[in-house]
């Protein structure tokens, strides 16, 4: 590629947004070749053996500054293959990711970019540096160690290897469940068939029917249409129909090119392998050595004792669900049975419908209660702004603070479609840092899959949706909201992973207060206020089944993190058989055998839970404690609002989120609100 098109290629462009209009698959080589290029000559030149003095801004801040160059540019790559995928961009997103792995697992080897962090390290300028920049040098330390730089020759080798082997088998898994759950359609061509399933639910399966030129209704495992056809759909053959395509998804049931079964297999052995030539034990303890909680033995005791105090509301729920179920003539409840049963229960016992409560929740109304939200406890304003798109239905909006200054943008994709990865995430879009006292805005990518506009009516959102959106958006704000100049732990950088949920989970609790609540409804055809009788028949019916709920998570923590410490790959017994064992111990309500739940649990096997899935649960204790601050001081306060920011939101990284944490709340955290939350105290 010549330099004048190079000059052209828009995922070169770091001057400002990105310019996704222009973005095709054929510029992901040649600008990931570039830059990986021009990387390593930087590598080169700064681990040359001279004799000047290793500094910050000589050695450091460089490698900070390539580092940054190249993440901006792969953060556009991966968001687009998750919200637009295509087979040529997938391809070209595959190709370079190897070539990154390959690149970073070099870097993570560099035995001359480590001596000279050491160097730096005990150098006189380190007493100097600000508690951010030591930080940043004592993981670098701790990742150079964990990347294999004190590996004898032939196991870096190896080790690289297995770096790169897993992050194939990484984008394979998940390629396998996005194909799978792609390719799955439904027609049903009897109207009686779909008794009970919401009209707009109904409508959009219409339309995806007569987009095929297809008469009847089209049904797939994205969310919007399977999970509401589970809930309410009253034909019993169709909720077990669509559970069994998706609880058995990428497994030996389907095509066998998309079977993720001997992926779970080889990804565990080269965990363990790589494991142990670090000198842990299992793979469980690598994980944990970034993380907060101690050891694989102190996470199983959380999860244990949590598991003590939730197991019998949960009993409570199951034999409730049971007797409920034998009144609607169902008298041996199924999996695909729960969430219908639960769901007619919950209006028989609570007088109210998820699909009565989505009426008033418009798509306009819920963001505008959202930044009414963030304006009140941080004092910061959200308005829609104009940029480059990857969509006709995205946005773009700024954030700013109350002296008018811009401090954060963010990109908003909310609809589910094809060839959109499913689930909801926020992703980093650009980093905070300040070079020559210019700072860099930081932008997020927040990403759902609700329901589109349907019939002419606007976006309608579930409670459950304006939860997560609240979620997402809490961890958009730990992104953008940073104080922090130095790349490497500005933001959500550097945080400890179970720690990263806390402002995400911590934005949820808003949902739950009225004063909050009722500024983001509107009656879809009335106009009207959601009635305070609803309201409070929902926060009634909050913690229904929260015992149940709270033991499946439970599930598939322990899955995850034994599967990580005592399970051995290389044994005849399964990663079927573990969460069996698993069930036998915790589970309240038990799937068929024939679930392959491990074969689509994309969160270890493909999303960096592997080891930390407890991290939800970790994490909630923290957020649910962090807001019973709110609760004390008024739960809109900008006295307590603004702590929380400067405490947790705003340092990022650069301290340990337990120093965070109990420099805002004043001690420790303690797991009483989470109970009390729950209704489990």
């Amino acid at each position: 590629m010549t330099i004048h098109t190079l000059k052209n290629n828009p995922l070169l462009h770091f001057g400002g947004l990105p310019k996704f209009e222009l973005v095709k698959a054929e510029h992901v080589s040649p600008a990931i070749d570039h830059l990986l290029n021009e990387a390593r000559a930087t590598v080169e030149l700064l681990s040359q053996n001279n004799d000047e003095k290793v500094t910050w801004e000589s050695f450091a801040a460089k490698l900070e500054d390539m580092e940054e160059k190249i993440a901006r540019t792969w953060s556009q790559v991966g968001h687009m293959n998750a919200v637009v995928n295509s087979p040529d961009l997938r391809t070209a997103y595959n190709d370079n990711l190897s070539k990154l792995t390959d690149f970073y697992a070099d870097l993570g080897q560099d035995e001359r970019l480590y001596a000279k962090f050491r160097s730096l390290r005990n150098s006189n300028e380190f007493e100097t540096l600000s508690p951010t920049k030591k930080k940043i040098i004592e993981n670098e330390l701790r990742d150079f160690r964990l990347g294999g730089a004190e590996l004898a020759p032939d196991h870096k080798v190896r080790f690289k290897e297995i770096q790169e082997q897993l992050s194939k088998l990484s984008a394979k898994f998940e390629e396998n469940v996005l194909d799978n759950t792609n390719e799955y359609a439904l027609f049903i061509e009897d109207e009686n068939t779909l008794a009970g399933i919401p009209d707009d639910v109904l409508q959009t399966a219409k339309e995806a029917a007569l987009a095929e030129n297809k008469t009847g209704w089209k049904f797939t495992l994205h969310s919007p249409s399977y999970f509401p056809a589970l809930q309410y759909g009253e034909n019993p053959e169709l909720r077990e129909t669509l559970y069994r395509a998706y609880a058995t998804r990428a497994s030996e049931f389907g095509k066998s090119e998309w079977d993720n079964t001997p992926l779970i297999k080889e990804i565990l052995q080269l965990r363990l392998e790589a494991s142990k030539l670090l000198g842990f034990s299992n793979y469980a303890e690598l994980s944990l050595a970034t993380k907060m909680a101690e050891s694989p033995q102190h996470v199983c005791e959380f999860l244990k004792n949590l598991a003590v105090k939730a197991k019998p509301y949960a009993i409570e729920d199951k034999i409730e669900l049971e007797e409920y179920a034998s009144k609607l003539g169902i008298n041996n409840m199924q999996a695909w049975d729960v969430a219908y049963v639960s769901e007619k229960l919950r209006e028989d016992k609570y007088a109210f419908s998820d699909l009565e409560v989505k009426q008033y929740f418009p798509e306009a109304k819920v963001l505008a209660g959202l930044f009414k939200v963030v304006e009140s406890i941080f004092g910061i304003q959200v308005t829609q702004s104009q940029t480059s798109l990857w969509h006709e239905t995205a946005s773009f909006y700024d954030i700013k603070d109350q002296a008018n200054n811009l401090i954060g943008q963010f990109y908003l994709d909310l609809y589910a479609r094809n060839n959109k990865r499913g689930g909801a995430w926020m992703d980093e879009a650009i980093t905070r840092r300040k070079i020559a006292n210019q700072v860099t805005i930081p932008v997020a990518f927040l990403t759902c899959n609700f329901s589109a506009p349907v019939g002419g009516k606007p976006a309608l959102f579930t409670h459950d949706e304006v939860l997560t959106m609240f979620h997402e958006f809490g961890h958009g704000l730990h992104h953008m909201l940073t104080q922090i100049d130095d790349y490497s732990v500005s933001g959500i950088k550097g945080v400890e992973w179970d720690a990263v949920e806390l402002p995400s989970q911590f934005m949820e609790n808003f949902c739950w207060e009225w004063d909050v609540l009722r500024h983001m409804t509107a009656h879809v055809d009335t106009g009207a206020q959601l009635p305070r009788a609803l309201f409070d028949k929902m926060v009634a019916a909050k913690n229904f089944q929260a015992g149940m709920q709270t033991m499946r998570q439970i599930e598939f923590s322990l899955f995850d993190i034994r599967l990580h410490s005592e399970f051995n790959p290389y044994g005849n017994k399964t990663a079927l058989d573990l969460i069996e064992e698993v069930r036998d111990e915790v589970a309240v309500v038990r799937p068929p055998k024939w679930n392959r739940f491990p074969n689509n649990f994309t969160h270890i096997f493909a999303g960096g839970y592997a080891a930390g899935y407890y991290s939800y649960k970790w994490a909630e204790v923290l957020s649910a404690d962090a807001y019973s601050m709110f609760e004390e001081d008024g739960v809109l306060s900008r006295e307590t609002g603004q702590r929380y920011w400067q405490e947790i939101l705003a340092r990022g990284g650069s301290r340990s989120a337990l120093e965070s944490f109990t420099a805002f709340r004043g001690r420790e955290p303690n797991i009483d609100a989470l109970l009390r939350h729950s209704g489990m105290s």
